[in-house]
């Protein structure tokens, strides 16, 4: 792709047509979206410059993917093992701590869940700093592989006509279009945060006083702050409700079952199990859902392959095999002409025009659409199958299936003309929007009383334990989201133009961001953890976009479904609200458009800086902190 955005007669002839006003004037909005994106790409490919510098431009990317995946790779800690005498241990799970646990030295692995089990539980501070430290201090290698990528990056952006990487990575295909506007919502989503967590700091100096005394506990250790969280976490707890109490209500059975009623409810839409022909799936365990609409018909398929294999990816994912876009009239009469000898017969045009695939026909317009095609991944465990237990998830699974057809919902309703902005291909801080607010839907009672049932006596779920179990789980989230904070800061920092410079040292800038942002305790001097900080290749300038979701979502919870009160998440006014503001326009419209219409806020319209920063002065709010 680096080479085909190279290419000059491309170019030239897109930039000749987005210059014809005969050729604009007869493109509608979709098509001169679409248009103005290849022409980014071509811009951001360095096409405009000497052959020289379009191949220094390809070089430069290939090098730019092998350090970055090196440092994914291969990051490693300066320390790989931490050697105690086995009393040094003591708060631990004895029967964790004997996994590692040798004629009395335990040998704790520095990256591991054990050592960050260790800094929640053992007892003695000693011990939990020197973990801390450890666990906190990438290689010196590590280090050298991330810097060589930043400023390789900031090479290739320089050589495009870039002021940085982070602008050269943000002015298309992103909501913030500058890092001016991402440093801009990431200062006031600061400002917001940073009372929650001075109240929570206090709330953890107070649980350190009863342990240690008022004289000892005048100052918070950032060894001290997961310990301490933890033990307030677990008196939250009750103590006679196991963890997989909740399990019993949400069978995967009635979870699928109750999404199908939520968007019926919702949108109109609906599951309906099929039968799969011999090959259509890749393993017996995958499941076939057709979409169905009570006014369209068929709109989608959906493939849901959601239990544990061996050789399958454990990471939840939603994937479109197959894009929504529209079948041209052109196309279908091509087809309908074409007749030969060894070519497959079809019963229609249309269907040849879709090479046998099924596609559905919008009675409010009369298009022909090629039908999405989506692939649903989880890694659920399933039960065995001369078990009489169906396969059961806990909260969190339910959350994520949850997340993950939001995706999926996005890619069913975008119905697009063009399959280069169909769906989930819009703006990469726009795509976690319905993803990410259907969170909040897996935790409103009114659609949990859709379908969690008891799978054994058919009682219905007891919110109070969905509620204490968020209770927990959410207690020191402005802890939580300040690290977050602070770290799609750096990410802003490694990739602006200070990069370039000869005396760039990621450390002391990240040392300098947390003491300037953080409220917390920030990392001990010689640290080094950015080392371990792999997003930064993946989401290279746009870390900041998870966060930017989160608020999106909850204030389209808030304003579009009235936070589920009066049953507002099940509403099909608010439904159809969502759907035809933003959810159906997929990448061909304006992110900020559908989101100003959608929330009915006009401060929004121009996406411009102001705008950032008045969806970080939203903050994030919960139920703990209203």
């Amino acid at each position: 792709m680096n080479q085909l955005n190279t290419e000059t007669g491309l170019s030239d002839q897109l930039g000749k047509a987005l210059e014809n006003t005969e050729v604009m004037a007869s493109w509608n909005e979709e098509q001169q979206t679409v248009a103005r994106l290849l022409q980014q790409d071509f811009l951001k490919s360095a096409v405009h410059l000497p052959k020289q510098s379009r191949d220094r431009f390809v070089d430069l990317s290939q090098k730019i993917s092998e350090l970055g995946s090196s440092f994914v790779e291969d990051m490693q800690p300066e320390q790989p093992y931490l050697d105690f005498p086995s009393s040094k241990l003591q708060g631990m799970d004895p029967r964790l701590a004997q996994r590692f646990t040798r004629r009395g030295t335990s040998r704790l692995p520095t990256l591991s869940a054990e050592a960050s089990m260790a800094l929640r539980s053992v007892h003695d501070d000693d011990t939990r700093k020197t973990i801390l430290h450890a666990t906190r201090t990438a290689s010196g290698r590590s280090v050298k592989v991330l810097e060589g990528m930043l400023r390789l990056r900031a090479e290739l952006a320089e050589l495009s006509g870039f002021e940085s990487y982070g602008h050269m990575a943000l002015q298309d295909k992103m909501m913030a279009k500058s890092p001016e506007a991402v440093n801009g919502f990431l200062l006031a989503l600061s400002n917001h945060n940073a009372p929650l967590v001075q109240a929570e700091i206090s709330d953890l100096l107070l649980e350190k006083s009863k342990r240690l005394g008022p004289s000892a506990a005048a100052e918070l250790q950032p060894w001290d702050k997961d310990y301490y969280m933890q033990t307030i976490r677990t008196s939250m707890r009750s103590r006679a409700r196991r963890d997989d109490f909740l399990s019993s209500y949400f069978s995967l059975g009635t979870v699928m079952q109750g999404l199908s009623r939520l968007f019926t409810r919702l949108y109109g839409i609906r599951f309906e199990p099929r039968d799969t022909l011999p090959g259509e799936t890749w393993h017996s365990d995958v499941r076939r859902l057709d979409v169905i609409s009570d006014t369209d018909g068929h709109v989608a398929v959906l493939y849901c392959d959601l239990f544990f294999r061996a050789d399958k990816s454990p990471n939840p994912a939603h994937f479109t095999v197959r894009c929504s876009r529209e079948i041209s009239a052109a196309e279908i009469e091509e087809a309908n002409s074409l007749d030969g000898e060894g070519l497959p017969e079809f019963e229609s045009a249309i269907e040849a025009a879709n090479d046998g695939m099924h596609v559905s026909k919008l009675s409010s317009a009369g298009t022909v659409k090629q039908l999405p095609t989506i692939a649903l991944i989880c890694d659920f465990h399933q039960e065995h199958k001369s078990s009489s237990e169906p396969a059961l998830l806990d909260y969190y699974q339910v959350e994520t299936l949850f997340h993950e057809m939001g995706h999926a919902i996005h890619s069913v309703l975008a119905r697009t003309s063009m399959q280069n902005v169909s769906g989930t291909r819009c703006a990469t801080d726009f795509a976690e929007l319905p993803s990410t607010l259907m969170e909040h839907f897996s935790a409103d009672p009114s659609v949990l009383a859709l379908f969690a049932r008891h799978y054994a006596t058919d009682e219905p779920l007891p919110y109070e334990m969905v509620a204490e179990k968020l209770a927990v789980s959410q207690r020191f989230e402005a802890s939580d989201r300040e690290n977050q904070i602070v770290l799609a800061m750096l990410d802003q920092a490694y990739h602006s133009s200070a990069s370039r410079n000869r005396q760039f040292d990621s450390t002391e800038t990240y040392h300098d961001l947390q003491r300037r942002y953080g409220q917390l305790p920030a990392d001990p001097a010689l640290t080094r953890w950015q080392g371990f900080f792999g997003h930064l290749f993946g989401y290279g300038s746009t870390y900041y976009s998870y966060l930017f979701d989160q608020v999106l979502s909850e204030r389209v919870w808030r304003v579009v479904f009235a936070g589920g009160v009066n049953n507002g998440a099940l509403s099909r006014e608010n439904g159809e609200r969502l759907k035809e503001n933003l959810l159906k326009w997929g990448g061909s419209r304006d992110p900020w458009r559908c989101l100003s219409d959608a929330l009915q806020d006009e401060r929004l319209a121009n996406g411009d800086e102001k705008a950032m920063k008045i969806v970080g002065s939203w903050g994030i709010k919960d139920g703990l902190h209203e």
